[in-house]
């Protein structure tokens, strides 16, 4: 299996290659570029089943590459190569896009590559891409990109109606759509949605969308019943706080 390393910092190639040389056994060819232009060249030629790319690079950015590539004629999965701030990590998280950090980490690298092999042909790189750069360009997120069996649901904010845990995965309720079950924990959502005033956690198991919320009964020590009819637990210790903000909702 071959991987492509498209970076324009020689320290960051070199120190990329001899990670996975180290870790990951079963990729059998490196091919390494300084610039992206070279790097599609590589892909063409080579076939990759990973690609390793840097982002801010000069002449053209990492996010331009399906300008200068047909990605329906190439199975490859991209991990991007990013020292970007906390904001653009969040853009990528949301995108469902794979992501390492500068400074490089074997155990990372390891894992990435893992997944990304596991990932080759479900994924619509380019729908992910499209997504990422549209949350790149803007502070206002709006969806976020759920990780489905045949590939990347991407759905609206306001249109998820409550998350759900079920063990280490969990159960999305969408607007007028079926269930989603995701392999990823509740805490994962609950993270990442943070920064979206509507949702709300009224238990260890429930994320809720304050939007859905059809009303509170004070019955077998109290509980929320969301549009859809699903009734939701709420902590002791939640209670008082969860009657302040629907309080104050409108």
């Amino acid at each position: 299996m071959n991987i492509v390393i498209i970076d324009d910092e020689p320290k960051a190639r070199n120190l990329l290659e001899i990670l996975v040389k180290e870790n990951c056994p079963q990729i059998s060819q490196i091919f390494k570029a300084e610039d992206l232009l070279s790097g599609v060249t590589l892909i063409k030629k080579h076939s990759p089943v990973v690609v390793f790319l840097d982002i801010e690079m000069p002449r053209y950015s990492g996010l331009e590459i399906f300008n200068f590539i047909d990605s329906s004629n190439y199975n490859f999965e991209i991990i991007f190569t990013t020292a970007y701030n906390e904001y653009a990590i969040k853009a990528f998280e949301l995108s469902a896009i794979d992501y390492l950090l500068k400074p490089l980490r074997a155990d990372k690298i390891k894992e990435a590559i893992a997944k990304a092999l596991n990932s080759i042909g479900k994924a619509y790189i380019n729908k992910k891409l499209d997504e990422l750069q549209k949350s790149l360009k803007s502070a206002n997120f709006k969806k976020i990109g759920l990780p489905v069996a045949d590939g990347i649901k991407f759905v609206n904010f306001e249109d998820i109606i409550l998350l759900k845990a079920d063990g280490m995965y969990t159960r999305v309720s969408i607007l007028n759509s079926a269930e989603i079950i995701i392999s990823k924990p509740l805490k994962h959502f609950v993270e990442l949605l943070e920064p979206i005033s509507t949702f709300y956690r009224p238990h260890r198991s429930y994320l809720i969308n304050l939007i859905y919320i059809k009303e509170y009964s004070k019955k077998d020590g109290g509980y929320i019943v969301m549009d859809t009819n699903e009734t939701v637990s709420i902590s002791k210790d939640k209670k008082e706080e969860f009657l302040t903000i629907v309080q104050n909702i409108g």
